[in-house]
């Protein structure tokens, strides 16, 4: 095994939104609390990452955040002593000056490609395999994943065990939502929606509002919130700001901290997410779902998308499988869902228990900071 206190570089470029910067710095924080790893985290943006980590002081090339060695990624790269284990996050390239330090090392870095989340076959294949080299440095690509053979999903220990204390406390829960200012109505369905923007969500909105079970939708600070206040009919919408139009209550909540949202998505019955950091913590949360893949050039990401779909759905009835195909593909696609979701709803215990025991068979592979330690371990 290798030592304690091995040293780990961890570089993240902020390309877009939060899942990077979120990825990377989950991985950072459990790495070291449960690994007792000594991690350095190079981050391009501490603005981005204020977002998440309010205690970040963004004036500062250096800092100590729980436990993690905060250090800013300039323009101009500095010569420091490259780590025992080197993270180019989602395919970001190092400063040369750095790679000339990794080559310096008497025994070389581990270097490793984090790459993006895929459920797609070829993954597997590729999990593992060496990849570009620089001297007498060799990367290899380290692919997250759903299926054994991967990296597995980032997973911090103990993390289905508080969550299902949590969902088994209404107290706790009433608690925690009352803190963000949430006071749902009794009965209310609790929806959470955090997307990109999307064309298809005034047809979903108007099915809510004419539902007979009223529903409470918590829409946390983003770029759906143009969306939401085009179909309320404002020019904006304030952070804590309630709309109500029959059966369906809008509220705005504010970005919060990752536990915090662990916790709101554990609090609602349905989850709409986006990108990757949320998209995975809905999946522990064990209730139905909703992705809003990432687009990329020449639709390549409904590709991932049907991958996904192909594995979430395998344990559906052939009903249920067509009706959420249906709703995420025409979520992803930016048309309209109304007519989808209310077929979803025709399936509503089917989905919740897909939901839970999809869960538990992800929960079944090692979470990927504990895959990537024993990668390193096999490779020294």
């Amino acid at each position: 095994m290798p030592p304690l206190n091995t040293r780990w570089d961890i570089f993240c470029t902020v390309v877009d939104n939060y899942g990077d910067i979120g990825v990377t710095w989950r991985l950072a924080r459990q790495l070291v609390s449960e690994q007792a790893m000594t991690v350095r985290l190079w981050v391009d943006d501490l603005r981005a990452f204020e977002r998440l980590c309010p205690e970040i002081d963004i004036s500062l090339d250096q800092q100590w955040q729980q436990g993690v060695e905060v250090r800013h990624w300039p323009a101009e790269w500095q010569e420091v002593e490259a780590a025992d284990v080197v993270i180019a996050a989602f395919a970001c390239q190092l400063p040369s000056v750095y790679m000339d330090a990794m080559a310096a090392r008497e025994k070389p870095p581990l270097w490793m490609n984090l790459d993006y989340l895929s459920a797609e076959d070829w993954v597997v294949g590729c999990h593992g395999l060496p990849s570009v080299k620089y001297k007498s440095v060799q990367k290899y690509f380290f692919f997250p994943g759903f299926q054994p053979g991967t990296g597995g999903l980032l997973r911090e220990s103990g993390l289905l065990e508080r969550r299902q204390q949590f969902q088994q406390d209404p107290e706790a829960q009433r608690q925690f939502l009352h803190g963000l200012g949430i006071d749902p109505a009794p009965g209310a369905q609790l929806i959470s929606l955090f997307a990109y923007e999307n064309a298809g969500l005034a047809s979903w909105l108007d099915v809510l509002a004419a539902d007979s079970t009223p529903t409470h939708l918590l829409v946390p600070e983003g770029r759906i919130l143009g969306d939401v206040a085009r179909w309320l009919g404002v020019e904006s919408l304030a952070i804590g700001a309630t709309h109500v139009r029959q059966a369906l209550t809008v509220q705005v909540l504010p970005f919060v901290r990752q536990d915090q949202y662990d916790q709101l998505l554990w609090c609602c019955d349905f989850n709409a997410v986006r990108g990757e950091d949320s998209f995975v913590r809905a999946q522990w949360a064990g209730r139905p779902m909703l992705w809003h893949i990432y687009q990329q050039d020449e639709d390549i990401h409904l590709d991932k998308l049907d991958a996904f779909l192909a594995l979430y759905t395998k344990r559906l009835s052939p009903a249920a499988a067509e009706a959420m195909n249906g709703l995420w593909r025409a979520w992803s696609a930016g048309r309209p869902i109304g007519d989808h979701w209310l077929e979803a709803r025709k399936h509503w215990p089917e989905l919740q228990e897909n939901a839970r025991a999809w869960c538990l068979e992800q929960a079944l592979q090692a979470d990927l900071a504990t895959a990537l330690v024993q990668f390193y371990r096999n490779w020294i």
